[in-house]
């Protein structure tokens, strides 16, 4: 009996000493471009709004700091803008802090995964048109190798993730004719005119039936302004403006993001070692609970034998089991540690969000609150600019024949 009892604890002891390797890819893709020059009227806008932190439900005991998540959200929509500006292909790639935004493409994405060793993002493109170009799931793994690069231009751990979308993008803007580059920038256009004045550019938008194999309305003009139109005109001069402030935006993202990335690279270099060191420790932990129950349990038998050897056993069966249980239990008590750890980082990056008031070229806008409540201040600060300049202007627009939409398909 007292051999069964050691072969069996033995054997555990050797299985929980096993070490089973991971393998992760982390090849990053070549960043695809698109060769062919195209004319200034195709070439299509893109915006990639801050991503959502998926922190609306998260478990309490799940270790997801809210703090980081929003930074992160910021930052990663960061990465892919500047991703897609890589490509050459896009008018202006920009952040922006609200899905309101009115361009060619707009991107949207959610955090799922955010540890250090692994990224899930949630991704879906969608055009002026309403034409969805993506709406995947993302997600990349690295290594400790990543955390210890030494050149001077160091890549982010997650570059793949954003050359994967950024890809998949180009791939949907190659599959587009001339056409539906023009209906793009056409309805991109209208889209905005009409926000600002919604009664004169009614009837210029319709709701049209899905594409083939689509399972949603696409926006199409069903007439143009005239170029020349005075309305059209300051609408012209408004977005203008607006991509001022657009861009002023960027200088603040890529200040943020430039304050961010060092505290932040040296968090996701501890979340993966923690992350790592968390998974090894719950494991490891939790085979010196198995056997050190069985050893317990054993021990216990033996001590109720008749035959003394038996019972010697069995005392020194419980008291290896009870020490086996009580280290899985310390080792516990050390993830917990690591996982306040992390939560101090966290607080520490959240002193670093702070919005900065916007500079614009021809006058200082004094907003307040959040980004995205100054975002909303600064299109009523359009709004009554646009009104000013619209009082003494006539309320119908010229239009162009209807001929003139066909023909710039052509």
């Amino acid at each position: 009996m007292i051999f069964r009892l050691a072969t069996a604890c033995a054997l555990l002891l050797g299985l929980m000493g096993c070490v089973t390797e991971t393998i992760k890819t982390t090849a990053v893709p070549t960043l695809e471009t698109y060769q062919v020059t195209l004319p200034s009227e195709e070439v299509l806008d893109i915006a990639v709004v801050v991503f959502d932190p998926g922190i609306a439900d998260i478990d309490p005991e799940a270790g997801i700091y809210p703090e980081i998540r929003r930074a992160e959200a910021t930052f990663m929509a960061r990465e892919l803008s500047l991703v897609l500006d890589d490509q050459g292909v896009w008018g202006a790639s920009r952040v922006v802090p609200s899905q309101d935004h009115i361009t060619d493409i707009l991107v949207t994405g959610t955090i799922e995964q955010s540890d250090g060793e692994v990224l899930a993002l949630a991704i879906k493109a969608v055009d002026a048109q309403g034409r969805v170009w993506l709406d995947n799931r993302y997600l990349g793994s690295t290594s400790r190798y990543a955390y210890q690069q030494t050149q001077r231009v160091k890549k982010d751990p997650f570059l793949a993730v954003y050359r994967d979308i950024a890809n998949d993008l180009i791939s949907k803007f190659k599959s587009l004719s001339r056409s539906d580059r023009l209906a793009i920038r056409d309805v991109s256009k209208l889209k905005f005119a009409r926000s600002f004045a919604p009664e004169a550019f009614e009837g210029y938008l319709v709701e049209s039936a899905a594409e083939k194999g689509g399972n949603a309305a696409l926006t199409r003009a069903v007439r143009l302004p005239a170029q020349s139109d005075p309305m059209m005109v300051r609408i012209g001069t408004i977005q203008q403006r607006n991509h001022v402030f657009v861009d002023t935006l960027q200088g603040h993202y890529d200040n943020f993001s430039g304050s961010m990335a060092g505290p932040y690279n040296e968090w996701r270099r501890l979340s993966y070692e923690e992350t790592v060191a968390l998974r090894e420790l719950k494991s490891e932990a939790q085979n010196q609970l198995i056997v050190g129950g069985i050893s317990l349990l054993a021990g216990i038998a033996a001590a109720t034998s008749d035959d003394r050897n038996v019972r010697t056993a069995g005392a020194v069966g419980m008291y290896a089991g009870g020490g086996l249980i009580k280290s899985g239990l310390e080792r516990r008590a050390e993830a917990n540690i690591h996982s306040l750890a992390l939560e101090e980082l966290g607080q520490s990056l959240e002193a670093d969000i702070t919005p900065q008031v916007i500079d614009l070229e021809d006058r200082t806008v004094q907003l307040s609150g959040t980004i995205d409540d100054q975002y909303s201040q600064w299109r009523e600060i359009l709004s009554d600019i646009y009104a000013a300049e619209m009082a003494e202007l006539p309320t119908t627009l010229p239009v162009d024949p209807p001929a003139d939409l066909n023909q710039q398909s052509k």
